[in-house]
């Protein structure tokens, strides 16, 4: 999430992260972190950044701040399980990555760029 504000709404930062703030705590999916105290209508991201351990960077030059993405127990995913995907193959028909349930697999990806 890139913000101009450290102040925000929450529905905005929920919106933009993905976490619904609940009286349990900040949730996405089957994770749950605990947080202090539930945030009102408008949150401090400093502090949610800080108390979910979500990295906060600053840029000066351009008055941006930028949240995320999380990194539960260090791991750079909070889960390994890939999104439904659906590509062609080289013939032309389409390939569903699902299809690969239960196999590992390596997803390269390039961009011309």
């Amino acid at each position: 999430m890139i913000t101009d504000s450290l102040e925000i709404d929450r529905a905005r930062f929920e919106a933009e992260t993905g976490w619904a703030l609940k009286p349990e705590g900040a949730c996405k999916g089957s994770v749950c972190i605990p947080l202090p105290e539930e945030p009102g209508a408008r949150v401090d991201v400093a502090r949610l950044a800080e108390a979910m351990g979500l990295p906060l960077v600053h840029d000066a030059e351009h008055g941006l701040w930028a949240v995320g993405p999380e990194s539960l127990g260090g791991r750079a995913l909070t889960t390994a399980e890939a999104p439904a995907l659906v590509l062609p193959d080289l013939a032309g028909n389409s390939f569903e990555l699902a299809s690969l349930r239960g196999q590992k697999v390596l997803v390269y990806a390039w961009a011309p760029y």
